[in-house]
């Protein structure tokens, strides 16, 4: 049977920011899917629905889960970003048969805060009311923490592709400790399927100082690309990183057996 690998975006994406890694994988023999998180679809790219803003990351996992449950096997998850961290939480639920995680948010526990990474978020962490509206950050925040690797045409080209995200899901990561509902919360020893994690050395948003706790968190396999940033989807020698994720996950695949 071809395996599945279910690709999850991070805040502002779609499922289309998986362009170079989906017929990578599928020219690797994978089955691959791309959902789109909810209220992302390009209608919402100008005007988001004010629901968007109280989104919990708890919402965004219940709709994959279903997704996930809907299939025919236990798949690979693979998530970038905040779709790492709700990868996490989805491996938490005993649903995934690996797990990538690459330059991920972090669960609760590990703070996530620094001071490029609040750079970045300025604009938005300093509007009252944030945690219920949606939110983008501005082009020159996300040239600063986000982009920084690519080309300035290949920045304008990503951000004009950017959707708003849920106020309440940055909330919920950054500031989990405040969070009642405990939605950041990723129980590791829940996580028992094989890890892999990939910092970039040059991420502003989740500095590799960040993702190395979440590897330790899972005591996964762990990479850092000291050249690469936080897009590292779609950054030059994204076919680097893609490679070493097959390989990988071959290797560990065969180990499970």
């Amino acid at each position: 049977m071809t395996k599945t690998i279910v690709m999850i975006h991070g805040m502002w994406g779609s499922g289309a920011m998986w362009s170079n890694y989906h017929p990578f994988f599928e020219a690797h023999g994978y089955r691959v899917i791309v959902p789109t998180l909810r209220y992302h679809e390009p209608e919402y790219r100008i005007t988001p629905p004010e629901a968007l803003g109280t989104l919990s990351l708890l919402d965004y996992a219940a709709d994959l889960e279903a997704l996930i449950r809907g299939l025919d096997e236990k798949p690979i998850i693979m998530g970038h970003s905040m779709g790492g961290l709700l990868a996490q939480i989805l491996a938490s639920r005993g649903l995934a048969e690996q797990l990538v995680l690459l330059t991920p948010a972090p669960s609760a526990g590990i703070n996530a805060l620094r001071p490029s990474s609040t750079r970045t978020f300025l604009s938005v962490l300093t509007q009252w009311g944030f945690w219920k509206k949606p939110m983008r950050v501005t082009f020159e925040e996300a040239k600063f923490g986000i982009l920084n690797e690519l080309s300035p045409d290949e920045q304008v080209a990503a951000y004009q592709d950017y959707s708003y995200e849920s106020g309440q899901a940055a909330y919920e990561i950054a500031f989990w400790i405040a969070d009642r509902r405990h939605a950041a919360r990723v129980d590791a020893t829940k996580v028992t399927c094989p890890v892999l994690t990939i910092a970039g050395g040059k991420d502003r948003i989740v500095p590799e100082s960040v993702v190395r706790q979440t590897a330790k968190k899972f005591k996964s396999t762990y990479k850092v690309y000291k050249k690469h940033g936080h897009s590292v989807l779609n950054e030059r020698g994204w076919e680097e990183i893609a490679g070493y994720v097959a390989d990988w996950l071959k290797v560990s695949s065969l180990k499970q057996d």
